[in-house]
């Protein structure tokens, strides 16, 4: 008779934790839906691109249930321990195998969570790579240069760089247009032409504030930066609506004053350092 009420005991105790194990996992698996259809909507892609995880979650509660279960009927107690010690030395080694994979992944969960960019925006990550963001999933980002290539970057890579994004508040950017004009050059008269040719430009717009009008400041900027052994380095800061029109006002104003000064007879750095040396 006690052997009977203890196989009773122990059938309960199994259906006890299955019940637990079924309505916790049926509470994860809303949880992690709810996450993952946010995230996809957030990230324009394709929500069942992550239901692997809902599955994930089932896998791991089954399985510590079965654990659990074998370790608390004596009978059975050495394969639940067994099961346990395998699990641990095959979770040390995957974990070792695919470090950089789940680092990758946990990478991309940060981006779900705090959004630095979202797909659609342009943006610029570190040094080497510009264009607008294609796709974002768990291991890598994909962005579209001005080659119109697909840049594949690891999360993992992203997460250590700095991201600048210019899609998100305000798109006007600023181009900075450099040139270095000669040592005798009358830079009054550059900086005019600089001026003048830059508010010509389709694309150039007027960002100055109330104050900085009152002051009568300039709504191009030219600075003197710097003596160079050969000439005289100049800034203009010239703004545009967005980065796309911002760089053609960079390679059309290198034309254009190129040919204003070449007209006034004003030599660049480096074109006047040819000469002289060839003139010697």
């Amino acid at each position: 008779m006690m052997l009977v009420d203890k196989r009773w005991e122990q059938f309960l105790f199994i259906i006890t934790v299955l019940v637990i194990v079924f309505i916790i996992s049926r509470i994860l698996r809303f949880v992690v839906g709810r996450f993952i259809r946010g995230a996809a909507k957030k990230l324009k892609v394709d929500p069942t691109r992550y239901n692997f995880f809902k599955n994930a979650v089932d896998f791991i509660l089954l399985f510590i249930a079965t654990v659990v279960i074998f370790r608390s009927i004596p009978s059975l107690r050495t394969v639940g321990t067994t099961l346990l010690t395998g699990a641990g030395v095959l979770a040390a080694i995957v974990g070792f195998a695919s470090q950089a994979a789940f680092s990758n992944i946990v990478s991309g969960f940060f981006l779900v969570i705090f959004k630095p960019f979202s797909v659609g925006d342009r943006i610029k990550i570190g040094q080497l790579y510009t264009g607008d963001v294609e796709d974002i999933n768990l291991r890598h980002t994909t962005i579209k240069d001005f080659e119109n290539r697909r840049v594949i970057i690891p999360n993992a890579v992203i997460s250590n760089e700095t991201i600048i994004n210019s899609t998100i508040v305000d798109e006007k950017t600023c181009m900075f247009v450099e040139l270095a004009v000669a040592l005798n050059t009358d830079l009054d008269k550059a900086i005019a032409i600089i001026q003048e040719e830059a508010m010509k430009h389709r694309y150039y717009i007027d960002n100055r504030t109330e104050m900085e009008k009152e002051r009568g400041e300039h709504s191009v900027m030219v600075r003197v930066m710097t003596f160079l052994d050969s000439g005289i380095h100049l800034r203009a800061y010239v703004w545009a609506n967005n980065p796309t029109d911002g760089f053609d006002i960079k390679c059309d104003l290198n034309k254009s004053i190129k040919e204003r000064f070449d007209a006034a007879g004003i030599s660049l750095a480096n074109l006047h350092h040819l000469l002289v040396m060839k003139t010697l």
